[in-house]
């Protein structure tokens, strides 16, 4: 088993990587002290694949752990399933001795995540990502919210959990799309911060897809790494943090201006890390073939869904709603040169305009 340790001021945490991680929950939890009245917080599709399990695991050894069904998909990531999931909660005498697990993907983790943040002001939880995306991004790092019908996680709160229990397992159960997402979020850890590691996926791109299980341990292992290191010198996204957005500004955008479900948030990002490439080629940073370097790997993930209808005014309207703005301005994380990043807030719609056209190509 690989432990990757999150270094915090106040709420230092591990994070578990291993295959079969999942039968070994219980006695992982008596290890890490975890209170025994437990709520686990997961959609259908992963209860059924998982829950009934989980449940028996944990009576066995003596927890009294208790199902919350919430609805599946990004749609779903909001307000109303949040109320229902208090209401659950106190009907059922939770208390601040209550933990919170959250079981699947990054829509469950947040919700999960934003619940604990605020149920008694604050519950502990634990993270139980089943999603390569939410392995490597959403459950790492605390931040915890859900949509707003004017924007992608307008409504949230930094909110660390006590402990990620990584299965790589879970992963076989994924649909290629779901595992493609999540591709293109582990592609952006090298972009941004280590260039040896894109080497590294560059060369087992195929390796990642099927599942190979020392390429998927380093994977994970190493984006856990870097968030970790991020978000230990930078938790509530003051500074170096964010970076981490890199391709999540016009990612977020299409998400919304698309409609939450039409395309998938690693899909979303990988149109956003596209056209954060060709404006860090506008801004001169990046040359033609490393562009093109870029590109190609982002496309050889698998096919990005047709955005040609799509219109760029929706999505420039969206953009201006994010909340990674600062004073009024857009922020956009791009690329100095492979493992190193700059900040610009001085794009204008026209330059976008230029490049809509070479984005949509892009498949």
């Amino acid at each position: 088993m690989r432990t990757v340790h999150v270094h915090l001021a106040e709420r230092s945490y591990d994070i578990l990587i291993d295959s079969g991680l999942l039968a070994r929950l219980p006695e992982i939890f008596r290890q890490y002290r975890v209170r025994s009245r437990l709520f686990l917080i997961a959609n259908s599709q992963v209860f059924k694949l998982h829950g009934e399990r989980l449940l028996k695991a944990f009576a066995g050894a003596g927890f009294q752990a208790t199902p919350i069904l919430i609805p599946d998909g990004e749609k779903y990531k909001n307000l109303q399933t949040l109320e229902n999931i208090y209401t659950y909660l106190i009907a059922q005498g939770a208390d601040r001795q209550s933990t919170i697990i959250a079981v699947g993907g990054g829509v469950t983790g947040d919700l999960a995540g934003f619940a604990a943040a605020t149920f008694h002001r604050g519950v502990p939880y634990i993270q139980v990502p089943t999603t390569l995306l939410s392995q490597v991004d959403s459950s790492v790092g605390g931040k915890t919210g859900v949509n707003h019908s004017q924007g992608k996680n307008l409504i949230g709160a930094f909110y660390q959990p006590d402990l990620v229990c990584i299965d790589t397992d879970t992963l076989g159960t994924l649909p290629a799309r779901e595992l493609q997402s999540g591709m293109y979020e582990v592609l952006k850890y090298g972009l941004i911060y280590d260039p040896d590691f894109f080497d590294y996926l560059e060369a087992h791109l195929d390796d990642i897809r099927s599942l190979q299980p020392e390429v998927i341990e380093n994977v994970i292992s190493r984006c856990c790494e870097i968030k970790a290191e991020v978000t230990s010198m930078d938790e509530n996204e003051a500074d170096l943090r964010r970076i981490l957005n890199f391709g999540h500004t016009f990612g977020h955008g299409l998400e919304a201006a698309a409609g939450y479900g039409c395309l998938t948030h690693g899909e979303a990002v990988g149109y956003g890390m596209i056209a954060a490439v060709l404006l860090s080629e506008r801004h001169q940073y990046l040359d033609a073939p490393t562009v093109e370097r870029v590109i190609q790997s982002i496309c050889r993930i698998g096919p990005l869904p047709d955005i040609s209808p799509l219109a760029l005014d929706l999505v420039l309207q969206a953009m201006a709603r994010d909340k990674k703005r600062l004073h009024d301005r857009i922020n956009f994380v791009l690329l100095r040169e492979i493992g190193k990043t700059v900040i610009e807030d001085d794009l204008d719609q026209a330059t976008l305009r230029e490049i809509w056209g070479r984005i949509r190509g892009c498949r």
